[in-house]
């Protein structure tokens, strides 16, 4: 039993530093994750590697060569719309129906806004940002809602990491856009209608249109990719 508790522990935490380095950028999209390699790096056996590489190929962090090789995913356009439409069909519900209970306890949002006025890096603006939108999805109680917005949230944050990189580039004011955006959220959670809010939150969602890869007619990335 302590042998199996050991295993699952060293395979969990093996996962977490992969996760970790895929969506802090520091193993980058096309990265080959060789099982020999990366045990040798982390310390570990190659059992653990495995089974950590194909739960992040179930995360979409990972995927696997024809030869049977893993890869650190390269998101394309398309799945960068597929994401959006996901938010946009997740979201502004969940806000509705969390509004009344972030109206009455909106501190950890609060918090969150304050933590990311603060933040010193552009990966920890995107994880905070994130972090905003999960506590208003479980603050929403849909368990089916939250369950698929959890599976999503390692894709999401190099979805919008990319974003936010592209973002900075241009206007050297994600940090403060964020808290702005968010900011008017949560005046709109304090004030407004459950209705409004659901309202706010797709706008809020529906401005990162413009910042989106080109998707071609085929579905696949266009000629600015």
């Amino acid at each position: 039993m302590q042998t199996s508790v050991l295993q699952q522990s060293r395979a969990e935490d093996t996962v977490r530093k992969l996760r970790q380095g895929i969506t802090h950028g520091t193993l980058g999209p096309g990265t080959l994750l060789a099982e020999a390699a990366v045990a040798r790096q982390l310390g570990v056996s190659r059992v653990p590697v495995r089974e950590a590489l194909f739960t992040l190929e179930r995360e979409g962090l990972v995927e696997f060569s024809p030869t049977g090789r893993a890869y650190v995913k390269q998101l394309a356009p398309h799945d960068f719309e597929e994401l959006f439409l996901l938010r946009l069909s997740l979201e502004p519900p969940a806000a509705r129906i969390a509004a009344p209970i972030l109206r009455e306890n909106p501190h950890t949002l609060e918090a969150n806004i304050e933590a990311t006025a603060r933040a010193k890096t552009l990966l920890e603006v995107t994880h905070l940002d994130l972090n905003f939108h999960q506590i208003i999805m479980e603050a929403s109680g849909h368990t089916r809602m939250i369950r698929i917005w959890r599976s999503l949230r390692s894709e999401m944050e190099l979805w919008l990491a990319r974003l936010h990189s592209d973002l900075q580039a241009r206007t050297k004011a994600t940090r403060q856009t964020t808290v702005d955006a968010h900011t008017k959220t949560l005046d709109c959670i304090k004030t407004e209608t459950p209705a409004a809010v659901e309202r706010m939150c797709r706008q809020h969602i529906q401005g990162w249109r413009d910042w989106l890869p080109v998707v071609g007619t085929n579905g696949k990335g266009g000629a600015n990719d």
